[in-house]
């Protein structure tokens, strides 16, 4: 079977794209973006011969530099000196994963015919991304406004023989790689520098990726909800479809009938209770989880949307026989809604850090800590101040990067979307999730021993089957760090259907 997907124009969703990562599939041209990409290097061709005025970033400089003229014999020259004065990035390296996204999307958004580039420059990106050569990029530099300049300009310099790639698990020279396979650097034509430069892949990157694990881990922030519901005893009224359909919100809808077809079969939940209402961090799974479901969806349109746009500039229209300088690389519709995301994954984290305090507190019947011999053992008294800690974490990291803006390029990129670094925030965001709600399963699980001989629903017993394989009772103290450690791959590795995650 083959496993290649054509880039061309038609709409690519998000699930698509999950499933061009996961499933490891090479990417190709069809043959309608490879006629559009000539037709639009052709026309902006024979532009540059008859035309003489000055077009920005074609044949002037950029950024306050737009009023200067270059002569035509150096405008390769121009787009070279562009790649090289951008690659200023620094600080961590973006991870490996995030940057064979970025070639994606970057490949994607050049296929509309709309950006003037060579067809051996995208098909160039297109040898990088199938033979994971990944050029090393920099989690610091961009603005989110002028395009990610910096991250794309360390993306871009492989193309030229420059900068360094990771390859078969080493940091190499660029140059060298090119040599090993037989490519020849290429030699950048008029506007192709900005057209690499200009866009928005490094936030666009990010977000498809957070994307995908928050999918993942809203799903799972419900079953190890309903886990913890059953440790505690609680009751299953609240998740009554009556409630829900008088509040219809989608998400909280879609979550308390998730939790109640965890729940089916279950004899915990069907026991008599003592207790009439459970704590909020309970009883309210549908509409705290469901808000956050909500938020996800709306971050999902609009990455949708910006993954099948294109954020470079300037444009060119060749039916309208225009070039046109604008503003699509401002990253301002991602810089809000990545810190949407970063705000609904922090009270998914918020709440599950609730539930494990309550389960540790001694009360419904469990001991405190959830370990025999309390006072001798200390149980899992700490895990819940890591998992405090993190949230706390995450509360702060959720402070919105998109409302601050600083002036750059001598006033001319007067206001700017920060868009970069709310992606990268949005990425230890979600990574402060998983781990948190690993605490909770780890409690969860501990709590649920204690309502034995009654069981749970086969679904969870399976899956506390499962997680057992990995990470055994606690009976007496132990070093924690190691299960925490252990449950968060245990996480890692669950494969979740994406009809379950929507």
């Amino acid at each position: 079977m083959d496993n290649t997907h054509y880039i061309s124009t038609d709409v690519l969703s998000l699930e698509t794209l999950q499933q061009i990562i996961s499933h490891h599939s090479a990417l190709a041209l069809s043959e309608e973006a490879k006629v559009n990409i000539q037709k639009c290097r052709e026309y902006l061709d024979r532009k540059m011969e008859s035309h003489t005025d000055p077009i920005y970033g074609i044949n002037t400089g950029f950024g306050s530099l737009y009023n200067i003229k270059i002569d035509k014999e150096q405008l390769s020259k121009l787009q070279e000196n562009l790649v090289m004065s951008h690659a200023c990035g620094t600080g961590d390296e973006v991870p490996q994963d995030i940057v064979k996204i970025m070639l994606l999307l970057k490949i994607q958004s050049l296929i509309y015919g709309n950006s003037g580039v060579q067809l051996a420059t995208v098909e160039r990106l297109i040898d990088f991304y199938n033979n994971d050569v990944l050029p090393v990029v920099y989690t610091q530099g961009s603005l989110g406004a002028s395009g990610d300049l910096a991250p794309l300009a360390h993306l871009s310099l492989p193309l030229l023989g420059m900068g360094e790639v990771h390859y078969q698990g080493k940091k190499q020279p660029a140059a060298d790689i090119l040599g090993k396979f037989g490519w020849q650097p290429i030699t950048l034509q008029s506007k192709e520098g900005l057209a690499l430069l200009n866009g928005t892949q490094f936030m666009s990157a990010y977000g498809v990726y957070v994307l995908i694990k928050a999918a993942k881990y809203s799903y799972l922030a419900d079953l190890i909800g309903t886990i913890s519901l059953e440790g505690f005893d609680g009751r299953k009224e609240p998740f009554n479809e009556l409630i829900h359909f008088i509040r219809p919100h989608k998400g909280q809808i879609v979550t308390s009938k998730r939790i109640l077809e965890f729940l089916e079969g279950s004899e915990i939940i069907s026991q008599p209770k003592k207790h009439v209402q459970d704590p909020y961090s309970f009883r309210c799974m549908p509409q705290v989880h469901g808000a956050s479901k909500d938020a996800i969806d709306y971050v999902k349109k609009v990455f949708k949307t910006e993954v099948n746009s294109v954020t470079d500039n300037p444009n060119v229209f060749v039916e309208a026989d225009e070039i046109i300088s604008g503003g699509n690389f401002h990253g301002q519709p991602l810089a809000i809604a990545l810190d949407f995301l970063c705000i609904a994954m922090a009270e998914l984290g918020s709440i599950s850090e609730r539930r494990t305090y309550q389960l540790i507190s001694g009360l419904r019947g469990l001991p405190a800590f959830l370990v025999d011999n309390p006072g001798l053992n200390s149980g899992f008294m700490i895990p819940q101040y890591t998992a405090a800690s993190i949230a706390s974490q995450n509360k702060q990291l959720s402070m919105p990067a998109s409302t601050d803006s600083i002036v750059s390029s001598n006033g001319q990129e007067d206001h700017v979307s920060m868009g970069a670094n709310a992606a990268v925030k949005a990425l230890q965001v979600v990574n402060n999730l998983e781990r948190i709600l690993a605490i909770e399963l780890m409690n969860a699980s501990q709590a649920i021993e204690y309502r034995k001989p009654h069981k749970s629903s086969d679904f969870i017993e399976m899956f506390l089957k499962s997680y057992r394989s990995e990470v055994p009772l606690l009976k007496e103290d132990r070093i924690l760090h190691y299960d925490i450690d252990k449950t968060i791959r245990f996480l890692q590795a669950m494969q979740i259907d994406e009809d379950l995650m929507g």
